[in-house]
């Protein structure tokens, strides 16, 4: 079966537009997890989160995916394999256009290349027109005329949020609300109302925008806290939420399997992913001088499982800090945030995340003013350069591929103990 790349990206577009997630050069690697899951359960067919990231371009790599890929891909769009799906992208398949038949000429005509040139260059000159003309128009609207706020209803997780907007000065009906920096969270709203409500299933830190067609007019910061910790079972479309006993006790978090199994959900062979946070809790701790340590172990390494991904974050008011751990033969597939950029296994060495799970993994996140330093078991294993704007940690949040544990937690900032448990 040969293909090409276009029938790829055509396929690719037909499943962004199915799950209208938004940009996918916006997509995480949970919504990578999450789309291996779904199609999982549409296809019967289980495409590695690593392999989707290969298709959609985050790794570099130069060869189209195998026949069972492709068909499985085509399936979850909609059709029966990818032979039918290429057939679908033929001409043939699409309905006759009317053509009126002309007389034969006896002589071929000649093209006249000037002429052709000179309507070419003035349909292109006419587009450009257009673009500064739209841009332009864009660049009129006026802030001052639009008003956006957000209010939080409790502070226990799910947290439906009340946004009161005013865009009656929009000059077309195209005006949404983004509840964050993911664009699949953006909503169509009237633009003469002034009401809007959203649900968040997950606490943290996100700017809130309104946006007039591409322009955003109005943006706020939101934070979404837990009312201490909140675990959960990051199950799609709602979580499945966790009461305390069942997560804490007197010296660490964990969620035993039997747990799990109590809730029905399947350990295998999509792994579940547990998520504990805390957020909001504790004074914002500048990054400029700041000390994190924590213990942590994966308890569940079987079956899909074997990688035994694990992570630690920092949710700060700004792009995320970010700790990836997993067992020394997966390290490839780590990725990490630092502030600043999103680091890949692929192309960094993250070795040193690599780690043995029997045992428990001290993790500490340090600042120098200058720089950011990641140890594990007392060992560096990654730095990088601080953000150059101010940038503050609002909360905690830990993620475990199966389930995990997690004791001694210290957050201090110059040199002062902020937060501390377990």
């Amino acid at each position: 079966m040969v293909s090409d790349s276009t029938d790829l990206l055509r396929c690719k577009q037909l499943i962004e537009r199915k799950l209208d997630w938004g940009a996918s050069e916006s997509w995480t690697s949970v919504d990578f997890e999450n789309l291996q899951q779904r199609i999982l359960e549409e296809t019967s067919v289980s495409l590695s989160a690593s392999t989707l990231r290969r298709i959609w371009g985050r790794v570099d790599y130069q060869h189209l995916p195998s026949n069972t890929t492709l068909n499985t891909l085509a399936q979850f769009a909609g059709y029966s394999d990818w032979r039918t799906f290429i057939k679908s992208q033929a001409p043939t398949d699409l309905p006759p256009t009317p053509v009126e038949r002309l007389p034969v000429e006896p002589v071929r005509p000649t093209i006249n290349w000037v002429k052709l040139s000179w309507i070419a260059g003035f349909v292109v000159a006419i587009i450009l027109v257009g673009i500064v003309a739209f841009d332009q128009k864009q660049s009129q609207l006026n802030a001052d005329q639009y008003s956006f706020s957000s209010k939080p209803l409790t502070r226990s997780i799910p947290n439906s949020v009340i946004f009161t907007y005013n865009s009656s000065a929009s000059p077309t009906d195209s005006v949404y609300i983004q509840q964050s920096w993911d664009s699949r969270r953006r909503t169509l709203v009237d633009k003469d109302a002034q009401t809007h409500t959203s649900i968040y299933y997950e606490p943290g830190f996100y700017r809130a925008k309104l946006l007039v067609g591409t322009q955003i007019v109005r943006e706020h910061p939101l934070l979404i806290p837990t009312n201490g910790w909140l675990g959960l079972i990051a199950t799609k479309p709602v979580p499945v939420y966790l009461k305390s006993p069942e997560f804490i006790g007197p010296d660490k978090m964990r969620l035993p399997l039997a747990e799990i199994e109590r809730k029905n959900v399947p350990l295998q062979p999509q792994v579940p992913l547990i998520k504990y946070f805390n957020v909001g809790n504790f004074d914002p701790v500048p990054l400029t001088d700041f000390s994190f340590t924590s213990e942590v172990k994966n308890e569940y390494g079987e079956g899909a499982a074997v990688c035994q991904q694990t992570w630690l974050e920092l949710i700060t008011d700004d792009m995320p800090i970010t700790i990836p751990l997993s067992t020394k033969g997966c390290v490839s597939e780590l990725s990490l945030l630092d502030g600043s950029r999103m680091v890949s296994g692929k192309k960094t060495n993250l070795s040193r995340l690599g780690v043995d799970f029997s045992n428990w993994i001290n993790v500490s996140c340090t600042s120098d003013g200058h720089k950011l330093y990641y140890h594990i078991n007392g060992e560096l294993a990654y730095e990088a350069t601080l953000p150059q704007k101010k940038v503050s940690i609002v909360g905690i949040a830990y993620g475990f591929m199966g389930t995990g544990a997690v004791r001694n937690i210290n957050l201090q900032a110059n040199g002062k103990r902020v937060f501390h448990d377990f």
